[in-house]
């Protein structure tokens, strides 16, 4: 037989060693909506940071970013595009590169990101991958990408394909990032864009604003809460851990 339980049983802290007997005491968070209150001064514009992946003069994915940018904009997001030339590759240099030093700022002013590659062989480039090479899971106790919101694109030379965003989402996944269900996918982006770098109006064009209308939505809803949406148990836990060891040590 199926065992109820109700609220009162099972947030009682009298009960917890019995319901819930490998819990550490005092590490368990109960959500609330109240906990879920922004933090902080949410006045500023929200702050985006856009990063493409090619470095050809004629860059499809830097087109398609740039026209992201001036829906973002639009708005009102405070719009950062980071240019990868000259970024040397991870691991190659000391990360106080001056252009390692740059985007890793970047980073961690950016409330939400937006990436974007062409397809090469079935796959993202390299200079977008060794842009987010760069960026670190954690950096003396800072994680420079975790809970920022993400929207992914790809541009493709041929047929549509999706092969890219994929890959581009656990990526996100794998930063801690908000990754927003949209995406966009411009397939033969040579016809996509005229003589001046515009996108042409199109259905893939309309999907663009989309996406970027709902990362802006997403961002305006997750900024100040990120850092709570993000803190866990087991981190908590740990932490709790490491502290009572430097006593002891100390004794």
């Amino acid at each position: 037989m199926t065992e109820i339980f109700n609220i009162s049983t099972a947030s009682s802290e009298r009960t917890l060693a019995k319901t819930l007997p490998n819990i550490t005491p005092g590490q368990l968070d109960t959500p609330t909506l109240a906990l879920l209150a922004p933090r902080g001064d949410m006045s500023h514009p929200p702050r985006i940071l856009m990063l493409y992946g090619s470095l050809r003069e004629r860059s499809f994915s830097r087109l398609l970013t740039e026209e992201a940018a001036r829906v973002l904009a639009h708005f009102g997001a405070e719009v950062k595009i980071f240019n990868p030339t000259e970024l040397p590759m991870a691991g190659s240099v000391p990360d106080t590169h001056p252009k390692v030093a740059e985007l890793r700022a970047l980073s961690l002013w950016s409330e939400a990101q937006v990436w974007c590659s062409p397809e090469r062989h079935g796959a993202i480039t390299a200079v977008l991958k060794n842009q987010i090479d760069w960026i670190p899971l954690e950096d003396a106790g800072v994680r420079p990408s975790q809970g920022r919101t993400l929207a992914v694109m790809q541009v493709c030379g041929g047929s549509q394909s999706f092969n890219v965003v994929n890959t581009l989402r656990l990526l996100g996944r794998w930063m801690r990032m908000f990754t927003i269900p949209n995406q966009s996918s411009v397939p033969m982006a040579y016809k996509e864009f005229d003589d001046d770098g515009r996108m042409k109006p199109s259905a893939y064009y309309d999907r663009m604003v989309d996406v970027m209308e709902e990362l802006f939505k997403f961002t305006l809803l997750i900024r100040g809460r990120s850092d709570y949406l993000t803190e866990r148990y087991s981190e908590r836990q740990q932490r709790e851990a490491n502290a009572t060891a430097q006593l002891v040590q100390k004794i």
